[in-house]
């Protein structure tokens, strides 16, 4: 009998962050609102399915790779790649790498501040 524990709630909590994400990055490109009124709203969602399969097939590298050799392995050793990896193809097919690494949720922050010095310019002056 193997008695072997699969995952720890970091193998879990890591991925989770990284396909919520790229959920999140779905979103921004379906032109959701930041806040949507419709929880349920319905969008195209290449890039956190690809992820989602990715970490499936990472949870099933990482089981076969534990029985075949009899031995604990970490399974982050396999879902952090293959989810990477997945996240990465994906926006080469479609072309949206650049946008990939550029997006941020913090932009709004930015441009919110940007726009309180142009209409204060002492408040510029005063730092």
């Amino acid at each position: 009998k193997i008695e072997l524990s699969l995952l720890g709630l970091g193998d879990i909590v890591i991925p989770g962050f990284f396909l919520a994400l790229l959920l999140r990055f779905d979103a921004h490109n379906a032109n959701l609102p930041y806040f949507p009124t419709d929880c349920h709203a319905s969008f195209p969602k290449p890039y956190f399915h690809s992820a989602l399969l990715a970490y499936v097939a990472g949870l099933a590298t990482t089981l076969f790779v534990m029985i075949q050799f009899n031995a604990a392995q970490p399974a982050l050793l396999y879902l952090v790649p293959a989810c990477l990896i997945s996240s990465l193809l994906c926006a080469v097919v479609r072309g949206e790498l650049k946008e990939l690494f550029a997006y941020s949720e913090e932009e709004e922050e930015e441009e919110t501040a940007d726009v309180d010095v142009k209409k204060d310019p002492a408040a510029k002056k005063a730092d």
